[in-house]
Order: structure tokens, then C-alpha cells, then sequence
């Protein structure tokens, strides 16, 4: 299938490795500015959804997604310009990462119009709905977005009626589905809320820059610090790891998943430094038997996710784990554990089988493609000696 519909995760993920060079292009200047205006107008109309399809002005024919027939939503969304309407938080904050990147790079605030505005309304009343416990003082039971496949199906059916687990409020923001577009055992994820943090602190930030819009940006900075708060108080297990998704119930589902935001990649995501010591106890957990997605082959490992196979991990973790370290020999093993699983195509895979390294899913993943660029320019500035035959760094546009 010919697939032409775009998602907010995967764009901001894929430019990240080119923002730096939006001073020097007119032509990607132009291009990332119109996907946060685009993007803007989806939102507004469907703040829940991850995925949508072509603009009408492009010309391009919306693309029937066969797992989209039979899904109940509510609220309902128009399939002719959503492709897919799994809410995933992370998706909210790729929108937030792509706009102050833009203007870090550019200091071109003109993408801050009633569009852009309108989006980001939307965006704090999902913060502050999906911030609500499932069960009211009068044991009303709340429910502001939900999603089940119905009889039929492609997609699966979620409990309780399309809402998935009951959770108590504490701070955190919930979301139905992965970075991974998988379902939640638990709705706290808690790398998706690190992330959040991080870009609605950025997206204040920017406003305050720029001196406009001082209400939302104190609201936006209100939102971070409180989420921010309830990562370190509520996610922690009894021996000292993050969590990847609680309940605020005490329910912890402790695992990692490849797909970014993970805890793997908190530091990468600017959450906390690689030196951090429940980061260092996390990760060390998370690359061991402690994860139930965590995998060892001959020829690969890491961590994977039901999203392909436990027995296939995906490169993006050892990416992710590169981020995680400033150890030379531990950089030097991820990188060539990667370099290792392109069965010859030279490309990242999205998983590759601990079995059969000629066993892997997608020939060429975008996002990890340009995670991987990303990762490179990074050792390129701060590891440079890994990489180079000398010690020189190498900045972007420098």
C-alpha cells in the first residue's frame, strides 16, 4: 500500500538532524515553517490524532487506512483528513520540538499566528483534560478522548469502553497509545511526559523571547514544572529505576520500549544528564533481563517492543544509548552493533531478528535514519576522535 499520510512524531524526528542548517537554506526554511503551519491546522481540528492525511492544496489523494475501518473514536474525527487517530502524547510534543527548533535556528517568530495559537489552545486543554482521574468524586466515570477497535476489526479492542486502565490523577498526563502506536498497559507514560516537560519549558521560553503571548507561556511553564514534578515523584520504583508506565493507582509496568520518547532516551530528550544516577541505574536495568523487551542474539541486541516481535530489537535503542553515555569503548560497541544490523544495505532497519540478521522489518526506517544522523553530528561535536582521524570537532553551519 501507497501510504501518503504524515505523522507528527516521525517529521520532527526526521528534521532534527537538518535544523541547524535552516540559516543556510532558504528553500528547508521555507519547507519546515509550512509543515508547523500545517500541522498547526490539524491539531486544531484533531488534537488527538498522531497521524494525517495530504493538505487538500497538495493535490494528493487522501489513503485508505485499513486500520482505521471499524475503529470507534470519540470524539469522532473525519478520516478524509486523519489517517490515524491513536493519541499518543509524545505526538503533541513533536509539535512543540519542531516549532522553537525552528525558532532557535532561524529567530523567524512569524509562525506564531492564529493558527499556530489555536493549536496550542488545544493543546493545554488535552493537557489539562487527560491530567484528570478516571473516576470523579461522585464515581462519574470521566472520559474526555477513547478508542476500540470493534468487532471486525483490524485494530484491537481496548477495555473499558475505549478508555484503557482507570488512573488517578497525580500530575502526570495519560495517553491511550505508545510512541510505538502500540497500546498502553498503563496510560502514564512516563518518557512521553519527560518529553512533554522539556518542550512546553522550550516553547515558554521562546514566547518570552519573543515577548508575546505571556499568559500561555506562563501556563505552558505551570504544565512543565508540574509534569516535570511527577516523573521524579511518581514514577520511580521501589528500587530506585523510572518506570515506563504507571497508573497512580501504585500500578508499574516496568519495561522500555525502543521508540523515542523511551527511558533509554531521557537524556537525549534533554530531561536529564547522561550522569544522572537513576538515569545510569535505569538504563543499566532497561539493557538487561529487568526489561522483558530486552534481547540478546549473535549478531544483535537490544531492546524491541511488541510492535514488531520480542525477538526483534530495533537499532533506535542503541542509538538512544549512545546519547546515554559518555564512555568511549561503550559508544565504540553500540556504534558497531549497529553498523552490524544493516544486513549490507548500509540503512537502519526499523527490527532486526536476534536470529537472522537477514530477518528485519522496513529496509530503510526514516525516523531511525535520521536518529542515527543525528547521533553522529552529535559524537561529530562531542566525541569527535570516535569518529574522525582526529579530535577535531565538527558543529553544523560552523
Amino acid at each position: 500500500m501507497h501510504c501518503s499520510a504524515q505523522w507528527l512524531r516521525d517529521t520532527s524526528g526526521q528534521f532534527a538532524h537538518l535544523y541547524r542548517l535552516l540559516p543556510h537554506d532558504k528553500n528547508l526554511k521555507a519547507l519546515v515553517k509550512a509543515i508547523i503551519n500545517t500541522e498547526a491546522r490539524y491539531i486544531s481540528q484533531f488534537p488527538y490524532c498522531g497521524a494525517f492525511q495530504p493538505p487538500p492544496e497538495s493535490g494528493l489523494k487522501p489513503t485508505l487506512n485499513d486500520y482505521s475501518l471499524n475503529v470507534r473514536i470519540n470524539p469522532p474525527v473525519d478520516n478524509q483528513t486523519v489517517f490515524e487517530c491513536k493519541y499518543e502524547l509524545d505526538s503533541l510534543a513533536g509539535f512543540l520540538k519542531i516549532s522553537r527548533s525552528y525558532y532557535a535556528n532561524t529567530k523567524d517568530a512569524s509562525f506564531i499566528n492564529d493558527n499556530w495559537l489555536a493549536a496550542m489552545d488545544k493543546i493545554t486543554t488535552v493537557l489539562h483534560d487527560q491530567s484528570q482521574s478516571s473516576w470523579s468524586d461522585d464515581f462519574d466515570f470521566v472520559s474526555y478522548f477513547n478508542w476500540t477497535g470493534l468487532t471486525g476489526s483490524l485494530s484491537p479492542p481496548v477495555p473499558n469502553g475505549g478508555n484503557g486502565e482507570p488512573k488517578q490523577a497525580n500530575g502526570l498526563v495519560s495517553c491511550s497509545h505508545r510512541p510505538s502506536d502500540d497500546i498502553c498497559v498503563f496510560n502514564y507514560i512516563t518518557s512521553d511526559n519527560a518529553m512533554m516537560a522539556v518542550e512546553l519549558s522550550h516553547v515558554s521560553d521562546l514566547l518570552n523571547a519573543v515577548k508575546k503571548e505571556r499568559a500561555l507561556s506562563s501556563k505552558l511553564a505551570k504544565y512543565s514544572a508540574t509534569i516535570r514534578k511527577a516523573v521524579w515523584q511518581h514514577t520511580l520504583t521501589s528500587n530506585g529505576i523510572f518506570a515506563y508506565e504507571t497508573n497512580g493507582f501504585g500500578g508499574q509496568y516496568i519495561m522500555d520500549d525502543a521508540n523515542v520518547p523511551s527511558l533509554v532516551s531521557l537524556p537525549y530528550l534533554g530531561f536529564l544528564p547522561r550522569n544522572d544516577s537513576t538515569y545510569i541505574k535505569t538504563k543499566k536495568a532497561m539493557f538487561s533481563r529487568a526489561n522483558p523487551y530486552f534481547a540478546i542474539g549473535k549478531g544483535f541486541s537490544g531492546i524491541g517492543g511488541p510492535h514488531a516481535n520480542a525477538t526483534h530489537p530495533w537499532p533506535m535503542a542503541q542509538i538512544s544509548g549512545i546519547y546515554g553515555t559518555d564512555d568511549d569503548d561503550e559508544i565504540k560497541s553500540r556504534l558497531s552493533l549497529i553498523l552490524k544490523s544493516t544486513s549490507g544495505l548500509g540503512l537502519i532497519h526499523e527490527s532486526v531478528n536476534i536470529y537472522n540478521g537477514s530477518d528485519f522489518t522496513r529496509p530503510w526506517f526514516a525516523w531511525a535514519n535520521s536518529y542515527f544522523g543525528e547521533m553522529i553530528l552529535d559524537l561529530a561535536e562531542r566525541k569527535p576522535g570516535l569518529i574522525f582521524k582526529d579530535d577535531k570537532p565538527y558543529i553544523v553551519g560552523k
